[in-house]
Order: structure tokens, then sequence, then C-alpha cells
């Protein structure tokens, strides 16, 4: 099949999109069906991309301004496999994907990206506290972060970005937290697999990080935990899905290029405007403390 004309980006910050590996430091967006789209951008059909990060639609007739919230099962998730499969080919060799979906298609996206050969590193949660509320079922107060990569051996890991408090020393005052041999500074760890504390939860009401026409925003801690942990300086990240843009604010503000897409045109130029500005939480979570228990003692945590 002969390779789709490239397409030009409907708002762009002129900058290196790759000339070489760990370049990347431009900003690129582009207006339309991200399956259409995927295709006629170089550094995406010449798989170039470092790091997708994806929070597609969820099919749960919300407002996405001119998307089509509500398709049959089927065909939404022909949908979800057409764009999996269109960013599995963008990334290089090192490459990373991250997905954020609900209860619904979870089990779907694990089994069609390890059919097409890769790898779980990590089936996370992202647990928030005011879920929407029900009385016909246990209410949901979360969404996961599934995180695969082409090759286990090779991707890019980088624990010491995303360290936090642990439990050891700011709750239990272990001794053996300062001379534990794991490679880790002492008294902190790699955060666990289910993501929850301040900054964690769902952006609404006046909180300062909200976009307006945006109820569904994932919070700046959660992208800058997966952009520090999942990719280097220089790097090239896709997000198919731009939304209000968290994905492009945190891959801008640390240094790496951004390639997004985003259906519909107002919402893309907000989005570039918002890269723009800047994250304003940035580095929020660092030595975060995430015990459930109050200290056990009248001593202070261990010192980071």
């Amino acid at each position: 099949m002969a390779k789709q004309p490239a397409t030009k980006p409907d708002f762009e910050n002129s900058g290196a999109m790759r000339s070489n590996k760990g370049s990347a430091s431009g900003v690129r967006v582009y207006v339309g069906d991200c399956r259409e789209l995927l295709p006629r951008i170089p550094h995406v059909r010449n798989s170039k991309v470092d790091l997708v990060f994806a929070d597609p639609p969820f099919n749960w007739s919300r407002a996405y301004d001119e998307w089509r919230d509500n398709m049959p099962r089927n065909e939404y998730l022909d949908f979800t496999y057409d764009w999996l499969d269109l960013c599995i080919g963008a990334l290089n060799e090192d490459g990373s994907i991250w997905v954020n979906i609900p209860d619904d298609t979870a089990a779907e996206i694990v089994i069609h990206l390890k059919r097409r050969g890769l790898s779980m590193v990590n089936w996370c949660i992202w647990h928030y506290r005011f879920g929407q509320n029900t009385t016909s079922s246990f209410i949901k107060s979360k969404v996961h972060a599934l995180y695969f990569c082409k090759d286990p051996e090779s991707r890019t890991w980088n624990p010491t970005e995303i360290l936090e408090i642990s439990d050891r020393a700011s709750t239990y005052f272990d001794p053996r937290t300062q001379s534990k041999r794991d490679g880790m500074p002492a008294g902190k760890r790699v955060p666990m697999d289910v993501w929850y504390g301040p900054y964690w939860g769902r952006i609404q009401g006046n909180n300062k990080e909200r976009r307006h026409q945006h109820d569904n925003q994932l919070p700046e801690v959660y992208l800058e935990r997966v952009i520090r942990a999942t990719s280097n300086p220089g790097d090239l990240v896709l997000d198919p899905f731009l939304g209000s843009g968290t994905t492009g604010v945190i891959a801008h503000a640390l240094g790496r290029g951004f390639i997004g897409t985003e259906y519909s045109k107002a919402n893309a130029r907000r989005a570039f405007e918002r890269i723009e500005q800047g994250p304003v939480r940035l580095g929020a979570a660092a030595d975060a403390v995430t015990a459930i228990h109050k200290p056990r003692s009248r001593r202070q945590p261990v010192a980071p």
C-alpha cells in the first residue's frame, strides 16, 4: 500500500522533531480523526515515537465537542483496535505505550496488545475519591493505566525520577529503610501500582488545573509520573487524543518533543495554548507520602 501524503500541523511550536535520537523539542498538533492523521505524520509512520500516552473516548455518551461518543459496541471496539495498531506502528523498537481506560474495555485492550506482541510491564490503577454516585452497584472510583512496551530489556525506565517516601520511613520509622540495598535512596521507593494522593483526584470544581469545557481532564501529576519514568529529555511523545492537552503540557515542560492529534479544532487550539502556558503543578508529587496510616510514633519521618 502506498504511503499517504504527509500532512502539516494545524498548530506548531518550532523546535527539533527528532533529526537525531534525543533531540526532539518541538510541539505539533493536528486536527482531525487520529485514524486518518497518524499514517500521514512522518514521525509516526516512520516509527520515530518513543512514548505513546492515550486517553481515548470511553464511549460513555460524554460531550467531546464534535466527537460522537455513543458508538455501537462492535464499532467502538473496531475503532479502538484501529488506533491502537497505528500507535504500535508509531513506536520505535525501544518504545512504550500507556492507555488510560475504564473497566469496560481494559481487558480487550490488554488482549489486543499482547496479541500484537507487546509486553505488559504494569497494570496500574488511577484511584480517585469522587466517583459518580450510584446506589445500584459499587461506585466506580478508578481508571486503568495500562503500561506496555515493545522490548522489556531496552525500554526506557527512570525510577529515580518518580520516587516517593516509603511507609517504612514515614509511618513506621523502620531503621532498615536507611540501609536497604535495592539501589534506591534511603527512605524512598518506587511508587506502587495504585496511584492516589494529593493532586491525584479528578480535575473538577475550582481546581486551578481545570480547563473549562473539559469534565474528564487528567491531573498533571499523572502525566508527569508517566513521562518522567518512561521517556527521556529529547524523546518524542505522542498523544492521539489530545483533549485538554495535559500530555503535551507536561511533555513540553520536561523537554520532550510532542505530537498530538485532536478531533475538535476548538479543543486543539485551547490545548495548544495551554501547552505554551505550561503546567501549574510541575513537581508537586516529588517525594510524596502516600501512607494511609498515621505515624506510629512521635518521632519525625526519616528525612529524604
